[in-house]
């Protein structure tokens, strides 16, 4: 038997085991062609991918390591006494072969798949060909049992209300941070909006990762109820919830190969709604030249599939095709979408006008979900919570709720914006003609956003603004040097802005 560390790695979705290639107890190379291990004690097994060490200060011979993750998951101390043997290929491998192949899976076969996912019994590689086979070829029908397969295999929330509201935005808008003004504005009103949000992945900052600038976002399950109960509204992140959990393994292997197709997209946010226990959800769908969708055509198409899938599972859905031409609000980053965000609901004269009026609308839709409102009032209702500060005051108690970063000051951020700055200039006297939204979200991861909570951009132009050569188009932010200095180049070699 091995003795069980646990080694500080960070592997994100997927368990891993590691083995001294000194093994003293098994021959290590018989397990390097193996897609999972099986690690077991007395009491319980895990699935693993195995690595092989070669470092006798890391691991010794008699021992067997496991990544952060993986030993959480398996729930056993350091020290603990365990075994491995070779792990049997999942029950639902002919099924991913038979969609390689292009055949549509039936609901039974589909429900297989995604509960091999969440046991852990795929590699990377082997789901990684289910993603693939099924980006190229995904019947209506089968986001459908994907959908209802993904909740099915998680936890779900009860909340016991006739109407629980939510919002969504399917991304690909730098800045664009509205849940945390159309939050506040319907926890206000009184319906309860249980918003469970994503850290990012690809963007310079999800929901969650500006929220956290204010006040916690990994609430447990229990205080989540308490709050809804208390304010009506949260902003927390949905990962350590198990809600969906075959979402977010599928996600982190989606991300890096760089495909998002409008089936998975469906499968993906109706899964983790229906589980968070929406009654009743906008989406919105933000269309222009360098968003993820970029066609009315493509819009078209993405609303009716997730009207088609919304029917069959209950939900009460509500579309918006929006403009996404440039990022909406001036701040890009998490500290400066903040910053933007309390302007918006404190009314400061320079609050961004883009993100004000598109929150409003986004809000006063989902108010409509209301009976109580009068057909088309929603938008009046949203402007007059926002003018008379009770959608401020209901960020605060939510930030309260959550735990505020500074108790003192509950809508101070927890931190400014970077203090490295560099200004991007016009080349030129003209007009801003557009503004790459891929380019300027690189920009702003490069800077060091979201994990550098002051990084990114700060824009002091958009489309339609007159600039002369020299003047500021905006100003990049950065913490670290390396940071600094990589993003200050690209910038400079291809700023995200046409000028003409």
């Amino acid at each position: 038997m091995l003795t069980l560390k646990r080694l500080p790695i960070d592997t994100g979705h997927e368990n891993v085991a590691f083995l001294s290639r000194a093994c003293t107890v098994y021959h290590a190379e018989e397990f390097q062609s193996v897609p999972k291990v099986a690690v077991s004690d007395d009491r319980t097994t895990l699935l693993a991918t195995l690595n092989l060490v070669d470092d006798p200060d890391l691991l010794g011979p008699d021992e067997l390591g496991l990544s952060e993750q993986a030993f959480r998951q398996l729930g056993r101390p350091a020290g603990t006494r365990v075994t491995i043997t070779e792990a049997p290929p999942p029950p639902s491998l002919d099924s991913v072969r038979a969609k390689i192949r292009g055949r549509a899976l039936d609901p039974g076969e589909i429900r297989a798949v995604v509960a091999d996912v969440v046991g852990e019994r795929y590699s990377r590689m082997e789901l990684a060909a289910f993603l693939v086979a099924s980006a190229g070829f995904l019947t209506t029908e089968e986001v459908l049992a994907l959908t209802r397969a993904m909740v099915e295999t998680g936890n779900r929330l009860e909340w016991h209300e006739r109407l629980v509201v939510d919002k969504h935005c399917i991304g690909g808008i730098p800045g664009h941070r509205t849940s945390m003004i159309v939050v506040p504005i319907v926890a206000a009103h009184g319906l309860p909006i249980p918003k469970t949000s994503s850290r990012a992945i690809t963007s310079p900052s999800g929901t969650a990762d500006t929220m956290e600038v204010l006040a916690g976002v990994d609430v447990p399950m229990n205080r989540l109820r308490d709050i809804i109960d208390r304010e009506r509204g949260c902003i927390v992140w949905g990962g350590h919830m198990n809600l969906a959990p075959a979402d977010d393994r599928m996600i982190a292997v989606e991300r890096p190969l760089g495909f998002d197709t409008p089936e998975q997209m469906v499968a993906s946010i109706l899964s983790k709604k229906l589980a968070a226990g929406s009654t009743h959800l906008l989406v919105d769908i933000p269309v222009g030249p360098t968003a993820k969708v970029r066609s009315a055509t493509e819009a078209a198409r993405l609303r009716k599939l997730f009207e088609y899938v919304a029917d069959r599972t209950g939900v009460v859905l509500d579309t918006v095709v929006s403009d996404a031409s440039e990022p909406v609000g001036n701040g890009i980053g998490p500290v400066l979408e903040v910053r933007d965000v309390l302007k918006v609901l404190r009314g400061d004269a320079d609050a961004p006008r883009d993100l004000r009026d598109k929150a409003l609308m986004l809000a006063g839709r989902v108010l409509d979900f209301d009976p109580g409102l009068r057909g088309g009032a929603g938008r009046e209702r949203a402007q007059d919570l926002v003018d008379s500060g009770a959608a401020l005051k209901a960020l605060e108690r939510i930030v309260r709720a959550q735990g505020p970063v500074n108790p003192d000051d509950p809508l101070h951020p927890g931190a400014a914006p970077a203090d490295k700055v560099h200004v991007v200039r016009s080349p030129a006297d003209g007009t801003v003609r557009a503004l790459d939204c891929e380019r300027l979200s690189a920009l702003a991861r490069l800077a060091g956003a979201p994990t550098e909570k002051g990084a990114g951009l700060d824009l002091l132009c958009k489309t339609g603004d007159r600039v002369r050569a020299g003047d500021p188009l905006y100003r990049l932010h950065a913490a670290l040097d390396t940071d600094f200095r990589t993003a200050a180049r690209a910038a400079d070699a291809a700023s995200g802005y046409t000028v003409a």
